[in-house]
């Protein structure tokens, strides 16, 4: 499903999220204090402007509380990374995810209210982008070009399904490689097998059909 994504800080990992999520089909706002970075990537994204992330009054009128998300990819400046999220979940942004620069600035982001908080050491701007569609993707690694593995606790819209109704009648080029329930660990489930609330599948997929299975469901509230 296509969003609307304002980016806040458009360095290496913040423009990555950003020009991905335009290909992937969403309509995304840039927002950087640094004129050059804006112009440069003014041909890459949906919009993108030249703002203070923590400029209240700046963020109204772009209309930042009519989002449907946004990330903030700041963490040069740890006072305006958590200011910006907490500006962001004031003005009523329903998903807020952000860059941390360790565990314990990933702690207060937690705290003040980030929904999803990534860490550079491990999660590159590409695989956030590739995760978006689904809240329930709580990992996923690049494995060669154009192809992931991703870790995914099971979508509400698939509860109850077997894994032929959520998965191979879709058609969507997707395989499911394991299904954990519990301390329980089953390697290529059955077709048959019935997919509960709080199971974790591990899927796998090119890119683009793990986008386009995951962008077929409805998001959760």
């Amino acid at each position: 499903m296509k969003e609307n994504v304002a980016v806040l800080g458009l360095g290496r990992f913040g423009a990555a999220v950003a020009t991905e999520l335009v290909q992937l089909g969403h309509e995304v706002l840039g927002i950087d204090s640094d004129i050059a970075t804006v112009q440069q990537l003014s041909n890459e994204l949906t919009h993108v402007v030249q703002a203070e992330a923590t400029d209240e009054e700046a963020l109204l009128r772009l209309g930042i509380q009519e989002y449907d998300a946004a990330v903030v990819g700041i963490t040069e400046n740890l006072e305006t990374s958590i200011l910006a999220t907490l500006l962001l979940k004031r003005l009523g942004v329903k998903r807020v995810v952000v860059k941390a620069r360790n565990g314990t600035h990933g702690e207060i982001l937690t705290r003040v209210g980030a929904d999803r908080v990534v860490y550079p050491e491990r999660d590159t701007g590409l695989r956030v982008a590739h995760s978006w569609s689904s809240l329930d993707i709580t990992d996923s690694l690049d494995v060669v070009e154009g192809y992931s593995i991703s870790k995914v606790v099971v979508p509400v819209e698939l509860v109850g399904k077997t894994v032929q109704e959520a998965i191979l009648d879709r058609e969507f080029n997707v395989t499911l490689l394991l299904l954990s329930r519990g301390e329980r660990v089953t390697v290529y489930p059955s077709s048959s097998e019935i997919l509960r609330a709080g199971d974790v599948m591990v899927m796998s997929g090119a890119m683009a059909d793990m986008e386009r299975f995951f962008s077929s469901l409805q998001p959760r509230n």
